[in-house]
């Protein structure tokens, strides 16, 4: 990812696969975006390993050779599937996050725009498993089509709605570099939301005043040269944070969400098996894309 201008601009985006009907509906978004921004497109697919230590030496040969069948069949796929933007497949085996972070780092990707159905399965993007393990642990930022956004946008590109959800964090100001960027980019209606989480018995904070300092820091998001060409819409909620961001994206109409979310910490497995993570809920349950930013 590169600035000019202020304008964020991705330059290498990978497209995760498993060939699976949810996974083809993120083609769409993987094609918009690479063609807005110019950007190299990379498709990736990591298979199970075809031999392990179980597979008898005999039928290793004409496994090897069934798996090589498979390879070209899948290479032949996506580039049927990416007609005209001729991505640079890549075709691994092993373990689905050390091949996609090597692939980070050696492609220079700035963008993974991945597929999830939201469902657990063997050899799936799942939620609370392989889709929140790449969007907490990926260095870049992440783009999630979940099971409930629209699988077939006329112009997936250009987003006319974009709604920033933020808690103020590090990772949140870094999600409002994007959202800013991407607002001007495509000339889209842009809502900044903070959601005050309902205060706990004995809190001496009136929620007027949490109100108006939550007000105040979401305006200091955005800064004159950018209320040139934009009139954006800052929204202040109380609640459960997940299902008021759910609640806007709704009735403003959003086609993306824009969010911070902070790097696993813990327990090994913590970040991916919470089931109450905001992102995860907004995520799984969003009629739209979300864009999912680190610090």
């Amino acid at each position: 990812m590169t600035e000019a201008g202020g304008q964020i601009q991705f330059n290498n985006i990978l497209f995760a696969t498993d060939f699976s009907p949810a996974a083809d509906a993120a083609i769409p978004y993987a094609v918009g975006l690479s063609k807005r921004y110019r950007a190299k497109l990379y498709a990736l697919h990591v298979r199970p390993p075809v031999i392990n230590p179980m597979t008898p030496p005999e039928t290793w040969r004409s496994l090897e050779r069934a798996a090589e069948i498979k390879k070209e069949q899948q290479k032949r796929e996506l580039v049927k599937a990416f007609q005209g933007i001729q991505p640079e497949i890549l075709i691994k085996e092993g373990d689905l996050w050390s091949n996609l972070a090597e692939a980070i780092q050696q492609n220079k990707i700035d963008l993974i725009v991945i597929g999830t159905r939201g469902r657990s399965g063997v050899r799936k993007f799942v939620l609370g498993s392989i889709a929140e393990k790449i969007f907490r642990k990926a260095s870049c930022a992440v783009l999630t089509i979940g099971p409930h956004a629209v699988s077939e946008p006329q112009q997936s590109s250009d987003f006319t709605r974009i709604l920033l959800a933020t808690d103020f964090s590090a990772e949140s100001a870094a999600a409002a570099r994007y959202a800013i960027s991407l607002a001007q980019g495509c000339q889209a209606y842009l809502t900044l939301l903070h959601v005050i989480e309902e205060p706990k018995t004995g809190d001496l904070v009136r929620p007027y005043d949490l109100i108006s300092s939550s007000m105040h820091l979401l305006r200091k998001l955005v800064t004159p040269e950018v209320e040139r060409w934009c009139v954006p819409e800052y929204v202040v909620e109380q609640g459960a944070a997940a299902e008021k961001i759910l609640e806007i994206a709704r009735n403003r109409q959003a086609d993306l969400i824009v969010l911070g979310v902070r790097r696993p910490s813990g327990l090994p497995a913590a970040a991916t098996h919470l089931p109450v993570a905001t992102a995860h809920k907004i995520v799984a349950h969003a009629r739209c894309p979300v864009l999912t930013i680190r610090s």
